[in-house]
C-alpha cells in the first residue's frame, strides 16, 4: 500500500522506490502483488508514466486514511517508551489547584523526575493556545477547537455553620433559601450570583440575597464558617470543613444542580506531547481513588 500511494504521488515507480529505500524492481514487485491480490489494475502503465485508474483513484482514497492510521498507531506506541521531560505550564483553578491538584503532585514528580510542573492557579478565562500546554476546567464545556479529557465528577452542595442554623433555622425547602443569607459566587456559569440553580436538568432558578458576593470560593465557605451565611459550592471546596464539623450539609427538597465534570483540556495537537499524556493519566488514576486528597463527591 505503501508503494501504491507512493508511486500515485510521485507519478511513477521508481521515485516511490527511492522514497521508501527499495529496489526499482522490488517496489515493482509490491504493486503486481498487490494488483494480483486485489483482482484489479490500480495504474495504466508506460515506460514514462503510471496514471491511476478509476479502480486506483477510489483505492487511494482509502489507502491514504489507513496508512495515516497506521502512523498514528506507531506514533501512539512509540510516546510510550519515550520519557516525559521538560517544562509542563499547565493552568488550574485556584482551590482546586490548592486543595486537590497540589497535594497529587509530590507522587507525579516522583513517577516522572524530568517533568517540571509550571502551575498557573487562577479562575479567568485564559488563553490556552498561547499560554499554557495543559489546563483544568470545572464545569460545563462548550464546543472548541481544544481536546478535552473528562478526569472526574464533582458535586455541588449547600452548606452553614451550625451556629448559623441554629439562629436562622435550617431550610428544607429551596423556596426558603430565600429567607436566609446567601453567599454568591460572582463567576457561576450557571447563573447570577444572586440566582441558585436545583434540578438534575438545572431547571429550578431560586433567587437569592445576601450581603457578601466573591469571586473565589474559598473566600465564601470561610464566611460561612465564621457564620455569615450560607453557601453554594462544589464539594471539594468545603470538604474539609464539612469534615471537620465546621460546616453542615443541608439537604433540600430538590437535587443540587448538575454542574458539570472536571477535565483537562489541550491544543489540538495530533499527538499530545509525552508531559501532557503521563500528567493527564496520572490525574485521571489519582483522582479515581477514595483515598485521593481530591475527594470530590
Amino acid at each position: 500500500m505503501q508503494v501504491f500511494a507512493r508511486a500515485a504521488t510521485a507519478g511513477g515507480l521508481s521515485a516511490a522506490a527511492r522514497q521508501l529505500g527499495l529496489s526499482s524492481a522490488m517496489a515493482t514487485k509490491h504493486l503486481d502483488a498487490l494488483e494480483a491480490q486485489l483482482g484489479v489494475k490500480l495504474f495504466h502503465r508506460t515506460t514514462r508514466r503510471l496514471t491511476l485508474t478509476e479502480a486506483g483513484r477510489g483505492y487511494l482514497e482509502a489507502c491514504r486514511r489507513i496508512l495515516a492510521d497506521l502512523d498514528e498507531a506507531d506514533a501512539a506506541a512509540a510516546s510510550h517508551r519515550v520519557e516525559a521531560s521538560g517544562v509542563l505550564r499547565m493552568n488550574v483553578p485556584l482551590s482546586f489547584g490548592v486543595k486537590c491538584l497540589a497535594p497529587l503532585l509530590v507522587e507525579f514528580s516522583r513517577q516522572h523526575p524530568r517533568v517540571i510542573v509550571e502551575l498557573g492557579l487562577n479562575d479567568r478565562a485564559i488563553d490556552l493556545l498561547e499560554e499554557w500546554d495543559l489546563t483544568i476546567r470545572i464545569g460545563r464545556l462548550t464546543t472548541s477547537r481544544l481536546i478535552a479529557r473528562k478526569i472526574a465528577n464533582v458535586d455541588v452542595v449547600v452548606c452553614g455553620a451550625p451556629a448559623y442554623l441554629a439562629e436562622r433555622g435550617v431550610p428544607k425547602k429551596v423556596e426558603e433559601l430565600s429567607g436566609h443569607n446567601c453567599l454568591g459566587y460572582s463567576m457561576t456559569e450557571l447563573a447570577s450570583p444572586r440566582t441558585w440553580v436545583f434540578g438534575h436538568d438545572n431547571s429550578i432558578h431560586i433567587p437569592i440575597q445576601g450581603n457578601l458576593y466573591a469571586n473565589n470560593g474559598d473566600a465564601l465557605v470561610a464566611a460561612a464558617i465564621a457564620r455569615q451565611g450560607l453557601v453554594y459550592v462544589p464539594r471539594f471546596i468545603a470538604r474539609a470543613a464539612l469534615k471537620s464539623g465546621a460546616l453542615v450539609a443541608i439537604e433540600l427538597d430538590q437535587p443540587y444542580c448538575n454542574l458539570g465534570d472536571i477535565f483537562a483540556v489541550y491544543p489540538p495537537e495530533r499527538h499530545p506531547p509525552a508531559k501532557v499524556r503521563v500528567m493527564i493519566d496520572y490525574l485521571v488514576s489519582a483522582l479515581a481513588t477514595s483515598e485521593s486528597p481530591a475527594d470530590l463527591g
